[in-house]
C-alpha cells in the first residue's frame, strides 16, 4: 500500500493539534519529514563495459520465471509440434476423420491398461492402421482432501506418456485429444507412422 504524501496545510494542522494535546502513554512524534516528497535519484550514464580483444560484451538475456511445473494435459498436447500433415491434423482435430480401430480402457488398472495399449498399438501399426481411438474416460475424483493430491483421471493422464515412450514411440506419429464427437477429454487419438 503507497502512502500519499501530506499537504503542508495538512502537517500545519497536525502540528497545532499536538501543541494543544497531552501525551496519555508516551509522547507520539510526528515527523513531517517522513511524509514528505523524496528526492527522485540521478540515474548515473551507463558506462560503457570493453572486454581485452576490444568488444562490447553482450547484455544478460533476461530470466524468465515460470512457477507452473506441469501445464495442464490437453495444453500439452496442443502446443506439441505437429508431425503430420497438417491438413490431415486439422480433419483429425475437427472430428472429420474416422478411426480405423478404436480400444477402451474403462476400469483398467493401470498395469492391464499398459500392456492392453501397448499390443494394440504394436498390433494396429503392424495391420497399417493409420488413425486409432484410445478411450481412456475422464476418471472420477477420488481426492479424500488429503496432504498429498490425487491425480483426476490416471489412466487420462498416464496414456500419453506411455506412447511416448518406448516400444510404443517408434509407432506412433501424433497424439491429440479426440473431438467432442470420438470422447473429447476422455478419449486420445493416435497417428500412427506409415509401415516401413
Amino acid at each position: 500500500m503507497t502512502r500519499r504524501k501530506l499537504r503542508p496545510e495538512e502537517i500545519e494542522l497536525w502540528r497545532e493539534v499536538t501543541k494543544n494535546t497531552d501525551a496519555m502513554h508516551r509522547p507520539q512524534t510526528f515527523d513531517p519529514e517522513a511524509y514528505a516528497p523524496k528526492p527522485t535519484p540521478k540515474k548515473e550514464p551507463e558506462r560503457l563495459r570493453v572486454t581485452l580483444d576490444g568488444k562490447t560484451p553482450p547484455k544478460p538475456a533476461a530470466r524468465k520465471t515460470s512457477y507452473d511445473l506441469v501445464p495442464a494435459l490437453p495444453d500439452r498436447l496442443q502446443k506439441s509440434p505437429v508431425q503430420m500433415d497438417r491438413k490431415t491434423f486439422g480433419r483429425m482435430n475437427r472430428g472429420k476423420l474416422q478411426p480405423d480401430a478404436r480400444i477402451d480402457l474403462h476400469g483398467m488398472t493401470l498395469d492391464r491398461a499398459h500392456s492392453a495399449l501397448t499390443r494394440f498399438i504394436l498390433s494396429s501399426h503392424g495391420g497399417g492402421k493409420r488413425l486409432v481411438l484410445v478411450i481412456t474416460g475422464k476418471g472420477k475424483d477420488r481426492d479424500e482432501g488429503g496432504p498429498i493430491p490425487t491425480r483426476f483421471g490416471v489412466l487420462r493422464h498416464q496414456v500419453p506418456q506411455w506412447l511416448s515412450t518406448p516400444p510404443l514411440s517408434s509407432a506412433v506419429l501424433q497424439v491429440s485429444q479426440a473431438h467432442a464427437s470420438h470422447g473429447g477429454g476422455g478419449a486420445y487419438y493416435v497417428y500412427l507412422r506409415r509401415q516401413r
